[in-house]
């Protein structure tokens, strides 16, 4: 049917639609605290208190977000529609209990815009100096979730995040995925030619190596603790360019002497979202262990068969150095599937009688966004 509506009558009917939204939006609201004072009467009616009610479902959003993607009809594409109702999510959440969430900071790392991309941006967001500490300050209470990086499509296994989990009690609670866009960043005082210093994390260095090597050959490069710290750096200091991002760019009042001048174009970051709780199947889930078996020919076979006689999809494995044994290794394994269902349970009971150490780092929703 010809639409012969003019921009007037166009502009009303957004103005109408808009209000529908508003008041859509206020209905939802008032649904979700009417959530938070059932679980909080349940609480207290088995004898607990506000610190016993679980606000923050990761299985139940996983769902949510993959049923708005399905029914989406256009014209908005599937993510972007997600991304809206994420930030809705996110505001909702934070009328029960706004969350607080560690990330490997400081301020404009891509962690922190890892964290914001799935928790939306009414969370609490702190950082942290190091891996570790975004470890303790979940594992104390002081937050209730943090992220952290564990893998580069370019760069490989963030070892730090893998060794804190074999001593850590916390739990994978979800997983995403980020596109890394690098630009070269200087503060308004700094000319193209006045740069004499490039500073970034050592993985961003590394991810923007060719790139710097053709266009900044005899510029030093400085290796910094993170891109957030490198766009500090660059606007206190004239002369220092900073490889980091669009949000440490917007943070740190930086202008883009060059942009996207990573080597490759698909270069992405897989974060983990850490908890202190077990998670519930979602429908679309997967499976992080960490095993060593004794240190004998065809030992990995051993623990790589049970998987391939179950039809279960390995996604990622890799190996690090034991800690309690001289050139014996541990295997993080990751799969798809949850601990509770019942073929994922047999392949684990028929891993741990063969290894020496078998622990289960969390069953999660695969990444939506």
């Amino acid at each position: 049917m010809a639409d012969n509506r003019d921009l007037d009558e166009v502009r009303a009917d957004i103005d109408a639609v808009d209000l529908e939204i508003q008041t859509l939006l206020s209905r939802r609201a008032q649904c979700v605290l009417r959530v938070a004072e059932i679980k909080l009467a349940e609480a207290r009616a088995a004898g607990g208190s506000i610190e016993d009610v679980v606000y923050y479902r990761p299985e139940r959003e996983a769902q949510v977000l993959q049923r708005i993607m399905r029914r989406n009809e256009g014209p908005l594409a599937d993510k972007t529609v997600a991304h809206i109702f994420r930030e809705i999510m996110s505001a909702c959440l934070a009328l029960e209990r706004p969350l607080q969430v560690a990330f490997l900071g400081p301020e404009g790392t891509f962690t922190h815009a890892a964290a914001i991309k799935h928790f939306g941006h009414a969370a609490i967001c702190k950082p942290a100096g190091a891996i570790d500490a975004v470890f303790a300050q979940v594992e104390s209470g002081q937050c209730d979730y943090g992220v952290v990086p564990v893998e580069n499509s370019t760069e490989g296994m963030v070892s730090h995040t893998l060794d804190n989990f074999l001593d850590s009690p916390l739990k994978i609670s979800g997983e995403l995925e980020l596109r890394i866009s690098h630009h070269l960043l200087v503060s308004q005082e700094t000319g193209a030619g006045d740069i004499t210093l490039i500073c970034a994390h050592q993985q961003a260095l590394a991810q923007c190596r060719s790139w710097l090597d053709k266009h900044w050959p005899n510029v030093e490069r400085r290796a910094v603790s993170s891109n957030g710290e490198a766009a500090r750096l660059a606007a206190e200091n004239v002369g220092v360019a900073a490889v980091a991002g669009d949000m440490a760019a917007e943070l740190y009042g930086l202008v883009k002497s060059a942009e996207f001048i990573e080597d490759h174009a698909d270069n992405t970051t897989r974060f983990l979202v850490i908890g202190r709780e077990e998670v519930p199947p979602s429908g679309r889930d997967k499976t992080s262990i960490v095993v060593s078996s004794r240190n004998k020919p065809g030992a990995l076979f051993a623990l790589l068969e049970p998987f391939r006689r179950g039809e279960i999809s390995l996604t990622r494995i890799d190996s690090r150095p034991s800690r309690t044994e001289k050139w014996a290794y541990v295997f993080f394994i990751e799969f798809e599937g949850h601990v509770r269902d019942d073929n994922i349970a047999a392949i684990l009971a028929e891993l741990e009688e063969q290894s020496i150490m078998l622990k289960t780092l969390g069953s999660y929703p695969r990444a939506v966004l």
